[in-house]
């Protein structure tokens, strides 16, 4: 007897499980979730998925955890600004959520192999970064240098402190931070995240950079790795745009002819340097 196939719908989340949460700033939560059916979210860093809590709505999210084939649980790091992400921290561990994904490009790890990789992060793009910068670190061996750049507006907005100082810690990677507002307990750099770049001397010709951060920042690093003579090509950005279906379906996140959700976010600058409205 023939059995009819289930059918699938890329536009049905899965149901998952919150079985973790911890507070990282007054308003950041690091979430980890797990697929109910035990499947693993085969993620690659850069790349978002589609979180929905029934009754309130789907929202895309970095994905912060790096790729793992040993566990099917994922992170989610989270800033508390509306309405879904207000139902969202309101959650307890147990909670029941629905996922769709993962979706989007990634970062290029194949090509950093071998490499210096410059991260760049302003604001919670270490979020995304995170999962590349992880990945790297578990695989320490295949890659080079490792220099990672984080700018805050103020000190109390930093997330994964204890984390960052223990990577620090390890000798084999550089991490510099800059805050735009110190307090009085701030010993650190000061200014724009911009003020990092000359404390860091790269070689361009064998350095990826991989920068996450708000529109207003691309514009003045990019131009700053440029004068560095790291080439266009060597420079991948994630954009984050108004991204509502995932699928490419909605255009909410259209720049000029792409959509971000499906072609990006992660691009190489070089293929979205002539477009008006990417950066």
């Amino acid at each position: 007897m023939l059995t009819k196939p289930k059918s699938f719908s890329p536009y049905v989340p899965k149901p998952a499980t919150l079985v973790g949460k911890s507070k990282l700033s007054d308003f950041v939560t690091l979430f980890t979730f797990a697929f109910d059916d035990g499947r693993i979210l085969a993620h690659r860093p850069g790349q978002f998925i589609m979180l929905s809590i029934f009754g309130v709505g789907e929202a895309p999210f970095s994905v912060s955890s790096p790729p793992t084939k040993q566990s099917g649980n994922f992170e989610l790091a989270v800033r508390r600004t509306g309405t879904l992400t207000e139902a969202l921290h309101r959650l307890e561990v147990g909670a029941k959520v629905g996922v769709r994904g993962p979706y989007g490009s990634f970062f290029p790890i194949q090509k950093f192999v071998g490499q210096d990789t410059l991260f760049i992060a302003g604001g919670l793009g270490y979020i995304p970064l995170r999962s590349l910068l992880h990945y790297q670190l578990r695989h320490r061996d295949e890659f080079g240098r490792i220099v990672v750049l984080i700018g805050t507006r103020n000190p109390k907005e930093r997330i994964f402190v204890d984390q960052l100082a223990e990577i620090s810690a390890r000798g084999d990677v550089e991490v510099l931070e800059t805050v735009d507002q110190p307090d009085p307990a701030w010993t650190g750099n000061v200014g724009v995240i911009t003020t990092l770049l000359p404390k860091v001397e790269m070689d361009p010709s064998q350095t990826y950079v991989a920068m996450v951060g708000p529109p207003i920042m691309y514009r003045f690093v990019i131009s700053e790795c440029r004068d560095m003579g790291i080439r266009g090509e060597r420079i991948y950005v994630s954009l984050e745009r108004k991204m509502k279906c995932g699928l490419g379906k909605c255009g909410h996140c259209q720049i000029n002819g792409l959509s971000t959700c499906v072609d990006g976010p992660v691009f190489a600058y070089t293929d979205i340097e002539t477009l008006e409205e990417a950066i």
